[in-house]
């Protein structure tokens, strides 16, 4: 049912019960000094045929709104909303339409969460290589956030030792996880955390600004970065081979040693909104604008 049909009818209702109101009321009211000393019956007869006209009319409007409503398929379900009939205040009777399109609202939220369940349910994407079918019935496999940290130090010294321009220094704030430092060149310097050999967090700033894993960078251009960072974080994660993706993690992260001297590859411009190349592509590692990344 169009709920504004329906708001049609009811206000052409409200229209016509005040025009018969409107004709008892000079009806009880009878002649009065307004009509005048002549003809003043005649006068009165005129206003109340004016009057009925009216209603006449008004109750024509009623019928032709009813008729465009349509007959709704079954029954509502109206519950305490019942009652709002039985109200005199005019203010209050305008709750039931308000009510109908709450309703509509509140069935939309339910299909659409349905919709969303249905698909939530349908993704693979997990950080996890064990199957929870078989979790039970096998020993579950050791994750790459549960290594040895002489195996995490391992990982880092070789990554130290593959690339010389890139200084690395790492603490363990909390005994066991690892807080790695990378400082490249002049450019750039990034706190990556560890939490094994999984990377859960990177935060990449500026050259000379104070590096902690809780504050942005003030430039919007290293703000970009750790976007775009999180982003290959999750791409070269593998919990078959953590020291693979980690390796991995810190080439694409090195790439960025030339990140204000490379023009992007797709308009060759150095710069565009105000930014160089903050994208590098995850597995060429050539340079693009976000807006002319493929």
């Amino acid at each position: 049912m169009n709920i504004d049909q329906l708001y049609r009818a009811m206000s052409s209702i409200k229209i016509l019960r005040c025009s018969v109101g409107e004709v008892f009321s000079t009806l009880a009211n009878g002649l009065c000094a307004d009509h005048g000393e002549e003809g003043k019956e005649t006068k009165f007869l005129l206003e109340i045929q004016e009057l009925l006209s009216s209603a006449t009319q008004h109750l024509r409007d009623v019928e032709q709104a009813v008729g465009a409503l349509s007959a709704p398929p079954g029954p509502f379900n109206l519950g305490n909303s019942a009652f709002l009939s039985q109200e005199s205040t005019q203010d209050r009777q305008q709750l039931y339409s308000q009510l109908v399109l709450t309703y509509k609202w509140t069935d939309k939220i339910h299909e659409y969460s349905n919709m969303a369940v249905s698909l939530m349910t349908q993704n693979s994407l997990k950080r996890s290589n064990t199957n929870s079918s078989t979790a039970k019935r096998k020993k579950t496999q050791t994750s790459s956030h549960n290594v040895p940290p002489q195996t995490v130090d391992n990982v880092i010294n070789s990554i130290d030792r593959l690339f010389p321009d890139m200084n690395l220094s790492f603490t363990r704030p909390f005994h066991t996880n690892v807080v790695l430092q990378v400082s490249l060149g002049h450019i750039l310097q990034a706190a990556v955390a560890f939490r094994g050999l999984m990377i859960e967090w990177v935060v990449v700033k500026g050259y000379g600004e104070s590096l902690d894993l809780w504050t942005e960078s003030r430039h919007n251009v290293f703000r970009k970065l750790t976007e775009n960072a999180h982003a290959a974080m999750l791409h070269f994660y593998s919990p078959t081979l953590p020291d693979l993706a980690v390796r991995s993690f810190m080439t694409w992260l090195r790439s960025y040693n030339s990140l204000f001297n490379d023009p992007c590859k797709r308009c060759n411009n150095h710069l565009q909104s105000g930014l160089p190349p903050t994208w590098r592509d995850l597995r060429t590692l050539q340079p693009y604008h976000e807006e002319c990344k493929p």
